[in-house]
C-alpha cells in the first residue's frame, strides 16, 4: 500500500526543488526500475505489483523499503499517463565533481530546456559509449521524471555534470581538448578534420549556442542540409544533432 503522504511525496518529486528538499527523484516503469536495481543507486522505496515483486523477488532486495501496491495505487501517484506496476524513489547521488582529465569526447549542454530533448542525449550517448555529458546551470535537471523516462534506462549510465563552462574550459585546455560548437554556417562535419579530443557544444532549442559561448568556441561544425533551404526546416532537433555528431565522431574512431 502506498500512504498519501508517500503518494504526497513522489507528486512533488516533479518540480526540482522538492527533488533537492527531499533529496530523492522518481523513476517509473518496469525498465527504468530493474536498471535502478541493477546499478549503484540507492533505491530508498519501492512500489511494485504482487506480479512484479514475485517476478523479480531475487532483484528488489537492494532496495531499503519494499511496498506491495496495487495498479490504482500506482496511478494515483504516477507521472504517466499509462502508469506501470512499479516505481521506486532513488536518492540523488552526491557527485558533481569535474575529473581532471576529460575523455576522448564529450558534450557539453548549454541551456537544453526540453526534458525529452535531454532523455534523447542522454539515451544517444549511451548507445555511442560517451558516458558523461557536461550541463550549463541552466539546463534541465536530469532527474526531471521526463528526463528519466525519455533516456529509457540510460541515466544509471551516462553521468551528467553540471557546471559553469568556464570550469570546464580550464580542464579542456589542460586536456588538450579542441572546444567546438554546432552553428548552420560552421564547418561540413563530414568532410572536415575532427580533432583526437573534443567538447562538443550543444545550444538551447531556440535560441542555440550563446553568444558568451560562441566566443569560447575554437572551431565550428555544421551538419549540411541535402534540401533548398528556401522549403525545409530551418535546423535540426538538438537530439538528432547530438546522434549525428557522435556517429561522425565513432566513425572516425575518435573515442
Amino acid at each position: 500500500m502506498i500512504s498519501k503522504n508517500t503518494i504526497k511525496l513522489i507528486k512533488s518529486l516533479a518540480h526540482k526543488k522538492y527533488r533537492q528538499k527531499h533529496q530523492l527523484f522518481l523513476v517509473e516503469g518496469e525498465k527504468n526500475v530493474l536498471e535502478v536495481l541493477d546499478s549503484s543507486l540507492h533505491v530508498t522505496q519501492l512500489f511494485g505489483t504482487a506480479q512484479f515483486l514475485e517476478n523479480n523477488s531475487g532483484r528488489i532486495n537492494k532496495a531499503d523499503i519494499v511496498g506491495e501496491a496495487s495498479i490504482d495505487e500506482i496511478k494515483k501517484a504516477s507521472h504517466l499517463k499509462s502508469p506501470q506496476e512499479c516505481l521506486a524513489l532513488c536518492a540523488l547521488p552526491k557527485d558533481n565533481i569535474i575529473p581532471a582529465q576529460l575523455g576522448t569526447f564529450t558534450f557539453y549542454l548549454d541551456g537544453i530546456q526540453d526534458p525529452g530533448n535531454l532523455g534523447t542525449i542522454m539515451r544517444t550517448c549511451d548507445w555511442f559509449g560517451a558516458k558523461t555529458i557536461y550541463c550549463s546551470p541552466d539546463t534541465a535537471d536530469i532527474f526531471n521524471p521526463k528526463v528519466i523516462q525519455a533516456s529509457m534506462g540510460s541515466f544509471v549510465r551516462v553521468k551528467a555534470i553540471y557546471t559553469p563552462f568556464a570550469q570546464l574550459a580550464e580542464i579542456a585546455t589542460q586536456s588538450q581538448a579542441e572546444v567546438m560548437g554546432t552553428f548552420i554556417d560552421g564547418e561540413n562535419i563530414y568532410n572536415t578534420q575532427l580533432p583526437e579530443k573534443a567538447v562538443v557544444i550543444l545550444g538551447n532549442e531556440g535560441k542555440g549556442i550563446s553568444p558568451e559561448l560562441a566566443a569560447k568556441v575554437k572551431r565550428k561544425l555544421s551538419i549540411p542540409r541535402f534540401h533548398n533551404e528556401n522549403d525545409g526546416p530551418e535546423s535540426l532537433n538538438v537530439g538528432a544533432t547530438a546522434a549525428i555528431i557522435c556517429s561522425e565522431f565513432k566513425r572516425r574512431k575518435t573515442f
